[in-house]
C-alpha cells in the first residue's frame, strides 16, 4: 500500500508563503477534492447569512433562476485560478470574468472582504471536521496566501497579512452582521434545493433532510431554518465519518465513486470551452479556447 502522508509530508517541505500556489493546488485538488468542494459549499451558503450580501444576490435573481449557473460560473473560474496560477494567462483572464460578475454588486469593501474570508476558512473548517485528516499548517497558510493574492486582484482593501488576523476577522464580521432576513431564506433555501437537485429520490429527500446539519446555530437563526431534527444529524455525522475512512483507504476508488459533472450548465466542460463565456458577462479579448485534449476530467468539489 503507497503512503498515504506522502503528499503531505511534500508540503511540508515546502515554503507556504513563496510556493502557496503550489500547496493549496495540491491540497485542494489531489488531496482533499471531495472535501474542499464542500467547504466551499458552506461558504458560499454562509455568505447568505449577512442581510447585505443576501439582498443583493435575492435582487439579481441569480440564485432564483440560474443557481446552478452560478454555482458553474463559481467553480470554473475558481477551477482556473487554481490550477493555472492567478498570474498566468488564464488565471488574469478569470480574475477578469469574476469582476465583471460582480461589477453589477453594489457590496461594500467588508462585505467582499468577509465573502474572500470564507473561501480561506470554511474548507478549512471543514476539512479539520469531517475529511480523512486534518490540514496543516502549510496548507492553511497557503490557502490564505492564496485566497489574498486573488483578492489584491480584485481589488479588495484592507485584506489583512495574517492568518490569524484575517480568522479573527472572519468571526467578529459574523457576530456582527448574522441577522435573520426574508432574503436570506430565500437565497438559503434556494441553494438547499440547487444542493438536493443533484440526487434522485429517495436519496434527495435524505439530502435535503441533512445539509441544514453542516451550518452551525448562529447560521441557521439568520437563515430561519428549524434546527435539524437528531436523526438527522445522526445520519450526517456517520455518512460523513465513514465517507472520511473510505477516504483515507481508497481514495482512487472513492473519486470515481463520486464524480459527478463539474458544470452542469456549460454542456462538454472541462472540453473545448473559452473562458470568455464563463459567467453573466463576456469580455473582449477572451484567451483562446482550452484544448479538449490536454484537459483533464476534474473530480467531484475539486475546485
Amino acid at each position: 500500500m503507497r503512503d498515504r502522508y506522502a503528499t503531505l509530508k511534500h508540503l511540508e517541505s515546502l515554503d507556504p508563503k513563496a510556493d502557496h500556489e503550489e500547496i493549496h493546488r495540491i491540497s485542494s485538488d489531489r488531496e482533499f477534492p471531495w472535501d474542499y468542494g464542500r467547504g466551499l459549499e458552506v461558504a458560499v451558503w454562509r455568505t447568505c447569512c449577512v442581510p447585505a450580501i443576501s439582498e443583493v444576490l435575492d435582487g439579481t435573481g441569480e440564485f432564483a433562476l440560474r443557481a446552478q449557473k452560478r454555482y458553474d460560473d463559481t467553480r470554473i473560474l475558481l477551477g482556473e485560478l487554481v490550477r493555472c496560477g492567478y498570474d498566468s494567462e488564464r488565471g488574469r483572464q478569470a480574475v477578469r470574468q469574476i469582476n465583471n460578475a460582480h461589477r453589477r454588486f453594489d457590496l461594500a469593501n467588508r462585505d467582499m472582504l468577509y465573502v474572500l474570508s470564507t473561501f480561506v476558512f470554511e474548507p478549512v473548517r471543514w476539512i479539520d471536521r469531517w475529511a480523512w485528516r486534518r490540514t496543516s499548517e502549510a496548507e492553511r497558510l497557503a490557502a490564505f496566501y492564496f485566497f489574498a493574492g486573488v483578492g489584491s486582484r480584485m481589488n479588495i482593501r484592507e485584506i489583512p497579512t495574517d492568518y490569524a488576523t484575517f480568522e479573527e476577522f472572519n468571526r467578529e464580521y459574523e457576530k456582527e452582521c448574522f441577522r435573520e432576513a426574508a432574503s436570506n431564506r430565500r437565497v438559503g433555501t434556494a441553494m438547499i434545493d440547487l444542493y438536493a437537485s443533484w440526487y434522485r429520490r429517495p436519496v434527495r429527500d435524505l439530502v435535503s433532510a441533512t445539509l441544514p446539519c453542516r451550518l452551525d446555530g448562529p447560521a441557521l437563526d439568520a437563515l430561519g431554518m428549524l434546527r435539524p431534527p437528531p436523526w438527522a444529524r445522526a445520519l450526517n455525522h456517520v455518512g460523513l465519518r465513514a465517507h472520511a475512512r473510505a477516504e483515507r483507504v481508497a481514495p482512487k476508488v472513492m473519486a470515481r465513486l463520486l464524480t459527478r459533472p463539474t458544470a452542469r450548465s456549460y454542456p462538454g466542460y472541462p472540453a473545448g470551452y473559452n473562458l470568455a463565456d464563463i459567467g453573466p458577462h463576456r469580455t473582449v479579448a477572451p484567451v483562446r479556447q482550452q484544448p479538449a485534449a490536454r484537459v483533464e476530467r476534474l473530480k467531484d468539489g475539486a475546485p
